[in-house]
């Protein structure tokens, strides 16, 4: 990182009297965090060197290599071993809590390098329910245990343009990287665009996904993950709709990935495809329905007019980026990890951490194709049902007061 973008410790201003002070009536800091709390500046966070970084191995590159078009792999959903009550997961946990009533939770006191295969198990059906489950400071999960870690799930998926490790043999990991020289890409992409689910375009696109943060960005320095449950924007459309929208399918295409990295003079590992699923989904482990769709790999709805087809686009990137109770927000620290359900959460990143450096590493398995089953079930009214609240009225001609 550029020097100038390391901002050295400054002495303490002299207070707005304008006293003039004698340096030894200044109280200097008895520790490093009391300098940095009198060495605050609002918005502005210090940038750590990385003169010697201990991850070059894991800093991106993109190798010239190609692939063959990926064919259909065995998959069994480890989360139909899981223990309903993750009694395997939980007991070594120190706490646990919800982020909010739809979408991820926060264990501590675990170790994911050490999982048994049964806490594994859990740990899948927990991520089925819950959509994305948070571990702080997982030191011990070097890039070799999380590969294994993920591998128990399934196949893992191999990306087609994004960056790999620089290590050789690491094919099957995505780096995340952004640092000080690299360009501000908040012009390229509307917020809308940003929120993704990971290689949709896929015929198996991955279910259990893991990113760890290398590095990053201080508290309050920015680079915050946002994750939204397609289990609760099923949920917010009107019986009418859901039902209507179970009759169609999406096409999800890696043809603007692929574009980009072609202009950016990168290879591409693997041909460009078009993949047409289903726009609701039925989850192997829950049975809920959940919509499948997103606003960054989603270009048209298959058999309709293409101004409906722009018009429930439209919509559902509308739900998807603006529900705020279907959303939660992870601020990261060194060393976290975040394991969540691709096949039922969207996710966006946020821009404006500059001059930080973030770095992570991504592994995810492929999964099932998606199917939609009829018989399935709705996540919000299954949970109403079993916990005795009265289930939610989606007649938006009622008269109502907005509450802050």
């Amino acid at each position: 990182m550029a020097p100038a973008l390391i901002e050295p410790i400054q002495s303490i201003d002299p207070p707005i009297s304008g006293k003039k002070l004698k340096p030894e009536d200044v109280p200097w800091p008895k520790s490093l965090e009391a300098l940095r709390l009198v060495d605050y500046k609002p918005g502005r966070t210090i940038a750590e060197s990385h003169d010697a970084y201990e991850h070059e191995d894991l800093r991106p590159s993109f190798p010239n290599l190609h692939w063959p078009p990926l064919s259909e792999v065995p998959y069994q959903d480890k989360g139909l071993q899981g223990d309903p009550r993750f009694r395997n997961l939980l007991a070594s946990a120190t706490d646990v809590f919800d982020y909010n009533p739809k979408i991820g939770t926060e264990i501590h006191g675990v170790n994911l390098a050490k999982l048994t295969n049964a806490q594994k198990d859990d740990l899948a059906r927990l991520i089925s329910i819950r959509g994305v489950v948070f571990f702080r400071n997982q030191i011990d999960l070097d890039i070799d245990a999380h590969r294994e870690l993920g591998a128990y799930f399934g196949k893992l998926h191999k990306h087609a343009t994004t960056a790999v490790p620089r290590r050789a043999g690491l094919e099957d990991v995505h780096v995340v990287y952004t640092d000080g020289s690299s360009k501000d890409q908040r012009a390229v992409f509307s917020p809308t665009f940003l929120w993704h689910s990971d290689v949709t375009y896929e015929l198996q696109p991955p279910s259990y996904t893991s990113l760890k943060l290398l590095t990053g960005p201080p508290r309050g320095g920015g680079g915050d993950t946002l994750w939204a449950s397609q289990y609760a924007a099923y949920d917010l459309l009107s019986a009418p709709m859901q039902k209507y929208l179970e009759g169609l399918s999406a096409l999800h295409s890696a043809q603007m990935q692929a574009d980009g990295s072609i202009a950016a003079g990168r290879p591409v590992r693997r041909d460009p495809i078009i993949t047409e699923h289903p726009l609701i989904r039925t989850h192997p482990v829950t049975g809920w329905k959940s919509l499948f769709f997103n606003p960054g790999f989603v270009t048209s709805i298959v058999g309709i007019p293409k101004a409906e087809s722009d018009a429930i686009i439209g919509y559902l990137n509308e739900l998807i980026a603006t529900t705020q109770e279907i959303h939660v927000r992870y601020q990261w620290q060194k060393n976290d990890v975040a394991f969540w359900d691709n096949r039922i959460c969207n996710h966006s990143a946020s821009y404006g951490f500059a001059p930080h450096r973030r770095h992570a590493v991504r592994v995810a398995c492929h999964a099932e194709r998606p199917a939609f089953d009829p018989d399935g079930k709705s996540q919000e009214e299954e949970l109403n049902a079993r916990e005795g609240l009265p289930q939610v009225d989606k007649d938006g001609t009622r008269q109502s007061n907005y509450n802050d």
